[in-house]
């Protein structure tokens, strides 16, 4: 196996390093450290649209969505670049790395003609109705409920810790429209519509990150249900699958990692514990980095990731993991804001074993399908 870029990736990739610096105003810092603010979240706006008409935003869609049918590999570098520079695309992640791609899949002409041209010019930002007060990433138990009406449904229900939601145009939403994990549907649903409520979840990051949105008597049209009736199971597969190895967070670690040894080389103070607590943590973010690609090839040869995926992630969440606690041990004064970059990663990173699907859960599914260990060894 080739381990070193080609001279057209190289290239590309320096392309997208130019426009990040070109681009990027001077004070992305102190804006880069609210991952879901509202100043953050309308920068992205305009940062989107600015990466749209440069042929940045969404280079591996198909040419008849606006863009150019890359390979996934230019994909991943585009993301890879992003979230080293403190992800200025705000949630629109989201958008380029699976709602729109699984629109295409699954979507009517009409859902694709309304949302994906609009997402190719960085002019909308989705919410993801998933987890709920007592459902979270077993999504199987999910309570909100979609009950048919004529031709329309009506919608009830909660939903929790979704980011964005604030700011939200469309919810890519599921709720139960019969019993059992294949009773459940899902439902492009604007954000504007009569009944939905938005209520910031105070936290930590203090910044507007998450969300519980409730849902009373939302009506909602049948053309804008995605797929069929209990078709969620089939179609969610394939959004967590993209979501939990389109999103290289590893990327924000290592450059966080490299600049708080830069900055303890600096001062005279990388030496003994520094040392091997920083070597432990890069070997981490270097574990993710590669089980990454070892996906993305697969994904380069059109070959669906299974169980795999579950372990990219949990790599991904342990190697932030190790660099957030590197910086909170040798620069605690990061958390303060001193350096926002740092503060950045550090925010992200509390998360990390949280946003796409719990680690336990992750845990739980390496352990079940992917070593396919018996249920009383676990």
């Amino acid at each position: 196996m080739n381990f070193d870029w080609n001279t057209e990736q190289k290239a590309y990739r320096e392309s997208i390093r130019t426009f990040i610096r070109e681009t990027l105003p001077e004070n992305w810092e102190h804006i880069a450290h609210g991952p879901a603010s509202r100043e953050q979240t309308a920068f992205a706006r305009d940062f989107c649209g600015k990466l749209s008409q440069a042929g940045l935003l969404v280079p591996h869609w198909p040419t008849e969505w606006g863009g150019r049918a890359a390979d996934p590999w230019e994909a991943f570098i585009l993301a890879e670049e992003m979230w080293m520079a403190g992800e200025p695309r705000g949630g629109q992640y989201m958008n380029v790395n699976w709602i729109g791609p699984i629109l295409m899949l699954f979507g009517t002409e009409l859902q694709k003609q309304t949302h994906i041209l609009p997402m190719a010019r960085g002019e909308t930002l989705w919410c993801q109705g998933f987890s709920e007060p007592e459902s979270g990433s077993d999504l199987a138990s999910l309570r909100t409920r979609a009950v048919k009406d004529g031709d329309s449904y009506k919608i009830n229900g909660q939903k929790i810790w979704t980011s964005y939601a604030g700011d939200a145009d469309t919810c890519f939403l599921l709720a139960r429209t019969s019993e059992g994990k294949n009773g459940i549907s899902i439902f492009l649903v604007p954000m504007n519509t009569p009944g939905i409520t938005v209520r910031d979840i105070p936290s930590i990051i203090g910044e507007g990150d998450i969300h519980e949105v409730f849902f009373d008597d939302v009506e909602v049209h049948e053309k804008w249900r995605l797929g069929e009736e209990g078709q969620a199971w089939e179609i969610i597969g394939q959004v967590l699958s993209l979501e939990r190895v389109g999103i290289p967070r590893f990327s924000l670690a290592s450059k966080t990692l490299r600049d708080t040894v830069a900055l303890l080389k600096q001062e005279g103070r990388f030496i003994g514990a520094a040392v091997d607590q920083a070597a432990k943590a890069h070997a981490a973010c270097e574990a993710a980095r590669w089980y990454s690609y070892f996906i993305i090839d697969k994904r380069a040869k059109n070959i669906q990731a299974g169980p795999e995926a579950s372990v990219g992630r949990f790599s991904t969440v342990i190697c932030e993991r190790l660099v957030s606690e590197f910086v909170v041990e040798h620069v605690p004064e990061a958390i303060s804001g001193v350096h926002p970059m740092l503060l950045a990663h550090h925010q992200r990173g509390i998360v990390a074993g949280i946003a796409s699907g719990a680690a336990e859960i992750q845990l739980n599914i390496i352990a079940t399908q992917f070593l396919e260990l018996p249920r009383e060894a676990r």
